[in-house]
């Protein structure tokens, strides 16, 4: 508790000097294309406060949450598969590279042809993008366990839940949440990208709207409202991990963030 306080100013002072200066820098511009940080302001507090907040972030934040749940525990069940078992990765492996190397926004046309513009299609998309980094860490953190703990796990006659549940899953977690957290970055991209085709709510097609419209203020409060959201999220993923790690040695959990 102590340390608190110390921490948070080492931490915010960069982001308060930087804003400071933004604000009045910015103060009196009459460019178009970047408002003041004033105006930007009253706009967030204009648009943000309860109307757009209902209407357009509540709605990307649940497609976006949903969408990175389903990616993580998709990532982590096939990583744990694939890695338990060598051949079948080295027989899947081209096609995991292959599928890996497509960005999230190119499966974007085939899954609007399948699933249409609704929700459905945004959160399959945010999923499969979110599954990459998690099942690939997954993998060859499975892969990596050492021959003691297998010999652990021959030794006790676990079954094959037990195995996964009690021995590899925790045996990996600190890289699983590396991988998460690559996932979560992604996760906030895709729903923005998303919300930019066909979407009659969300932040993305408020951003994009307003750009249409010539409304830059507007646009710029909605970035920041998106960076701002990011950020929060990072902070409560981060609170997650801690809580989640808590009992696992430093250097492990280092190792996962490596």
């Amino acid at each position: 508790m102590n340390r608190a306080l110390p921490n948070l100013l080492s931490r915010m002072w960069l982001p308060v000097l930087l804003i400071a200066a933004w604000w009045l820098l910015s103060a009196g511009t009459k460019s178009l294309y970047f408002p003041a940080a004033s105006d930007i302001a009253a706009e967030i507090e204009r648009t943000w406060i309860f109307d757009h907040a209902m209407q357009d972030l509540l709605p990307s934040l649940r497609n976006m949450l949903a969408g990175f749940v389903l990616g993580v525990a998709a990532g982590t069940l096939v990583g744990t598969i694939l890695g338990s078992i060598p051949r079948l990765l080295d027989a899947l492996h081209p096609e995991i590279e292959f599928s890996r190397a497509l960005p999230g926004v190119a499966i974007l046309p085939i899954a609007i042809l399948v699933l249409g513009l609704g929700d459905t299609m945004r959160v399959f998309v945010i999923a499969l993008g979110a599954m990459w980094p998690v099942l690939v860490n997954t993998t060859y953190a499975v892969r990596g366990i050492d021959s003691t703990t297998k010999d652990v796990e021959r030794a006790f006659g676990l079954s094959a839940l037990s195995k996964y549940f009690r021995v590899r899953l925790p045996a990996v977690l600190p890289q699983i949440f590396a991988g998460a957290r690559v996932s979560l970055y992604l996760s906030v991209a895709l729903i923005v990208v998303s919300e930019m085709q066909g979407a009659g709510k969300g932040i993305g097609h408020f951003v994009l709207t307003a750009q249409r419209n010539w409304a830059v203020t507007e646009m710029w409060s909605g970035m920041v409202i998106l960076g701002v959201v990011g950020y929060g999220l990072s902070v409560c993923f981060r609170g997650c991990e801690r809580i989640a790690l808590r009992n696992y040695p430093p250097d492990n959990v280092r190792k996962g963030r490596s």
